[in-house]
């Protein structure tokens, strides 16, 4: 049964090396290269999001030859706001962590 209460957010929505044909779903400047579901995590709890649930053993739907993972998130504005911030965060360690 659905959940309309809570949202999934996909490691792949923020990857940089992929197509939105894919399943990115945020621009390529708002992207990291392969982000991993540890980054995924902090950037979820520094965007202000309280995560319910986290699996990192799942299939994205539209690469299911490749292992992904995701978080679960009370629904508390639309999923655009939600994944814009939250890729803000994103991008903003991983630029730190680069220099």
């Amino acid at each position: 049964m659905k959940d309309y209460e809570h949202i999934v957010i996909w490691l792949d929505y923020f990857n940089k090396n992929l197509k939105k044909s894919k399943g990115r779903r945020v621009g390529l400047e708002k992207c990291v290269f392969d982000p991993s579901l540890k980054e995924l995590m902090d950037a979820t709890k520094d965007a202000g999001f309280e995560i319910t649930e986290s699996n990192d053993k799942v299939r994205f739907p539209k690469r299911p030859f490749v292992r992904s993972g995701y978080v679960i998130l009370p629904k508390e504005s639309s999923k655009t706001k939600i994944l814009n911030k939250i890729s803000e965060k994103l991008v903003s360690k991983r630029s730190k962590q680069t220099r």
